[in-house]
């Protein structure tokens, strides 16, 4: 077991996103996973049915206590739904993990619909966590909310990856699945002006619940066992396309994925 992960991620009682996924994901994939979380949800394949906030001094205590004990080759961020948790989670990290690489998933909204970052935590998330990440992994959605403007179709990705980029990351991954087609575009920038292309067939499938959560978790086990960030980006999407096209077909809803699938048996 190689490449320690700590995630500051919201729970997902369902088990398909969130705390769930992440740990799923790092484990499947090798890595060692330890948690902060910072909020917790009742919910299910149908939606979210209740959020329950973690004060921002214990979720900055279980960070805390990981990182100076255990420590961490990779920091993943998730749901941090309130500006309090936001800043309180800076600066933890500013304290005691300046040189550790993040990666920075930026919740927004719950496969079902359901806000997951509270409004008035947007300018919060966008001055102070995006320019600590050193990849910022936004679908379009989020991607559009960060910068304020909303982009067309797929000739627009690059432009609207360069204006999130802007804000600070080193690095971004803009995820395509929200648009339309039979394939999947993502594209990954930096900020030495390097840009590259991922393409894959696009599953019809509704069971794609936690597929943001799972993809970054799967980029940051990369990271902490010392792969190249554009081979943890395409070990991290061989392995989220392979839990989608084997979920399990579990709910009536957006079903989880099958983030076992790299383990015997479990094909």
């Amino acid at each position: 077991m190689k490449g320690r992960v700590l995630i500051v991620a919201g729970s997902d009682s369902g088990g398909g996103a969130g705390i769930q996924a992440d740990i799923k994901a790092v484990t499947a994939l090798g890595g060692f996973a330890a948690t902060a979380i910072t909020a917790l949800t009742a919910q299910n394949t149908l939606g979210v049915h209740g959020i329950h906030d973690v004060p921002p001094e214990f979720v900055a205590q279980q960070m805390r206590v990981v990182l100076e004990d255990i420590g961490a080759d990779c920091i993943k961020i998730g749901m941090l739904h309130r500006p309090d948790i936001i800043e309180m989670v800076c600066r933890v990290l500013d304290d005691l993990a300046p040189n550790i690489p993040v990666v920075v998933d930026p919740v927004m909204v719950a496969k079902g619909g359901a806000a997951l970052l509270a409004d008035e935590a947007m300018a919060a998330l966008r001055m102070s966590m995006v320019p600590r990440a050193a990849i910022l992994t936004p679908n379009l959605p989020e991607a559009e909310a960060l910068v304020g403007f909303t982009a067309g179709g797929e000739e627009d990705a690059p432009g609207l990856a360069s204006a999130v980029l802007a804000l600070g990351a080193k690095a971004v991954l803009l995820k395509g699945g929200h648009r339309d087609g039979a394939e999947v575009l993502d594209l990954l920038v930096d900020d030495s002006g390097a840009a590259e292309s991922f393409r894959s067939p696009r599953i019809d499938t509704k069971h794609t619940h936690g597929t943001g959560c799972t993809l970054a978790s799967a980029i940051a086990a990369g990271i902490a066992q010392d792969m190249p960030l554009k081979d943890a980006v395409e070990r991290a999407r061989a392995y989220v396309l392979e839990a989608i096209r084997t979920a399990p077909g579990y709910g009536g809803g957006h079903g989880p994925l099958n983030h076992a699938h790299t383990v015997g048996g479990n094909q």
